[in-house]
């Protein structure tokens, strides 16, 4: 694949962050992007403005937790457009507590949206996804590479993610389907202030600072490139790699910096 021109793009958590980003990017550069997201009014306003400038674009309002919304999504892809080159499994939820502190019901959520959401879309894609030798991509986080402290439901459903992603891809190794993980690191984007607390409210405030962080439309522009390389792995800022690297090597030496650095956010349960 040498262009995203023509290439039909499914995109969940499309309404916002990284997920709109894709979607605006990818359209501008020909691609038919199918959007799906919870809210369906942010949807339509974001498909109204790709088509606005010429682009191709549908959309499906989709809790990613219902497996026949995601089916639906799908549909709506194929539907329209034909097939399915690429589906991208963006949706997620972030959260922020110590594991001691955290209701159970916060780490089930993380599960349910970040993991099982991507098993929801992969499972009515695949044959699709088969017939085009496209892509599946997960978006995961440096948080899929280690241990996050103050994250274990957001660490644990990225992990999970890429268990089962990369399984796909060994089951399908003679199909021709490309499977690609995305490690974003710390990004600005509304999953930030989203981002569930001990008792599963929002934070609201993000407590670190948001101009020091990847945008999503950096984030949206890597994603991109990793697919037209047809990417294993997308690592994509300097502590990312850092992290990836020194794991191998000497996971001990992660484990203290990564105490260090989120012990040094605000509020912080890790002094």
């Amino acid at each position: 694949m040498k262009t995203l021109k023509g290439k039909i793009i499914v995109i969940t958590g499309a309404s916002s962050g990284i997920g709109e980003a894709m979607a605006r990017e990818y359209a501008a550069a020909g691609a038919k992007v199918v959007l799906g997201a919870r809210s369906v009014e942010k949807l339509q306003q974001i498909t109204a403005e790709i088509q606005s400038k010429g682009g191709q674009a549908a959309f499906a309002g989709v809790d990613v937790t219902c497996p026949e919304e995601c089916r639906r999504l799908i549909d709506t892809a194929v539907s329209t457009f034909g097939g399915i080159d690429v589906l991208i499994c963006n949706a997620g939820l972030s959260m922020r507590a110590a594991f001691e502190e955290v209701d159970l019901k916060v780490l089930h959520k993380l599960m349910d949206v970040n993991f099982w959401g991507a098993v929801n879309c992969c499972k009515y894609a695949l044959p699709y996804i088969r017939e085009s030798k496209g892509s599946i991509v997960g978006i995961s986080s440096v948080a899929g590479l280690h241990g996050l402290p103050g994250r274990t439901g957001y660490s644990a459903s990225k992990y999970a993610m890429t268990g089962f992603l990369e399984t796909l891809r060994i089951e399908n190794l003679k199909r021709g389907i490309h499977v690609m993980i995305a490690c974003p690191g710390f990004t600005a984007s509304n999953v930030r202030f989203s981002a569930l607390t001990a008792d599963g409210s929002q934070q609201g405030e993000t407590p670190r600072d948001e101009s020091k962080m990847m945008t999503a439309e950096e984030v949206a522009h890597r994603v991109e490139r990793g697919i037209l390389k047809r990417k294993r792995l997308c690592l994509m800022e300097i502590e990312g790699r850092a992290t990836y690297f020194f794991k191998k090597f000497c996971p001990s030496f992660v484990d203290k910096m990564f105490y260090f650095v989120m012990s040094k956010e605000p509020d912080s349960p890790f002094k």
